[in-house]
């Protein structure tokens, strides 16, 4: 995993670096800078933190990790937020460079970071959101890091406006609930024969967006049972009668495509990307793309294969293809599925974005 965000504690988290934002005396405040030293030990990290005196504003200082489940801790001191004319926030995006490309100094393969100094020092959540991702998205364009950013309250993360507007409209327009009454199911065979309503009659309009959802999935479930209830000797196409093909075991099996690890490494070259940027861009690491490269037959996860399908660009009929060879589709019953559907059709191709929404709405990530 390349990025990662979660709802966590920050103690809590195994990573190689857990970011603090400090103070800049050798003191610890309240908040989450108290809970590191709680959680590491205080009075051990406390001393090794008065050799290291004063740190200035976007500034990384490093100690052991003592108690916390990593090697260390990086102190950044940043900005006290003054309204935002004072330079806080190319402060703010020091700090988040600052500690990575010390991470890349140590040698270290994971760092887990909070909003950075949001609680007592007043930075706007929003702000420090966006700029952890531009940055992180900067930097893994070129380095293997392993990034978590622990977001441990929903008020810490919100997309913004235009965006969650656009996903909320969409979904609303496109998603059909899962689990549908049972007069609409087909089991249901009296009713099921009857013609549904039409959408645009009168009785139709003005319904919520699980009443469309019914009416779209009742359209489907009346057209499939008709297609039932008739013999399969009597089904035509065109003047002559449709005569099912009989096909051997063997037939089937010579005849199949190509797997998804195929389609994905074809995809690469009749585009003319770079492997290396394909993988980056969808936030999947080194070692997993050497094992799909190394594998015909490899069956990603659903979300993995989605992300490849966001760093190769395709359109929304090249994704359910894609997605096809895999074995999944793209479902009107999955807030996933619709979320990424309406970034696939905005054109919008950046993981970060996409897996801001994703998490606002409580969804798996991509990658």
């Amino acid at each position: 995993m390349a990025f990662q965000i979660v709802r966590n504690d920050i103690t809590k988290i195994s990573a190689d670096v857990i970011v603090n934002t400090a103070n800049p005396e050798p003191t610890f405040m309240a908040g989450t800078d108290s809970a590191i030293y709680m959680a590491a030990g205080a009075d051990r990290l406390l001393e090794e933190r008065k050799k290291i005196g004063v740190i200035e504003e976007g500034g990384v200082a490093v100690t052991p990790a003592f108690d916390l489940p990593a090697k260390y801790i990086f102190h950044t001191v940043g900005p006290v937020w003054m309204g935002g004319g004072r330079g806080e926030r190319n402060i703010e995006r020091r700090c988040y460079e600052n500690c990575l490309h010390k991470a890349v100094e140590l040698g270290v393969e994971s760092i887990a970071f909070t909003l950075i100094s949001t609680g007592v020092n007043g930075f706007p959540k929003t702000d420090a959101l966006q700029i952890a991702t531009s940055v992180f998205s900067d930097f893994l364009a070129d380095h293997e890091l392993d990034i978590t950013l622990a977001v441990f309250d929903s008020e810490s993360f919100r997309l913004s406006g235009k965006i969650f507007a656009g996903v909320s409209q969409y979904i609303d327009e496109h998603y059909v609930a899962e689990k549908i009454d049972e007069e609409y199911a087909c089991e249901e065979s009296e009713s099921c024969m009857e013609e549904p309503e039409a959408p645009d009659s009168p009785r139709s309009r003005g319904r919520g967006r699980r009443e469309r959802g019914r009416g779209f999935l009742n359209r489907i479930q009346f057209d499939e049972c008709k297609a039932a209830a008739v013999p399969r000797e009597e089904i035509f196409v065109g003047a002559a009668a449709y005569v099912p093909q009989q096909r051997s075991l063997d037939d089937v099996v010579n005849n199949l495509t190509e797997t998804w690890s195929e389609s994905l490494f074809r995809l690469i070259r009749e585009k003319g990307y770079d492997e290396v940027v394909v993988y980056k861009r969808a936030n999947v690491d080194r070692k997993l793309f050497s094992k799909i490269r190394n594998d015909k037959d490899y069956q990603p996860k659903k979300t993995t294969a989605m992300a490849f399908a966001i760093a190769l660009r395709l359109n929304i009929d090249e994704t359910k293809d894609f997605l096809g060879r895999a074995g999944y589709a793209l479902s009107t019953s999955s807030m996933f599925d619709m979320i990424v559907s309406y970034f696939i059709e905005q054109e919008i191709y950046n993981f970060m974005d996409i897996n801001e929404a994703l998490f606002d709405f409580d969804q798996p990530l991509l990658g």
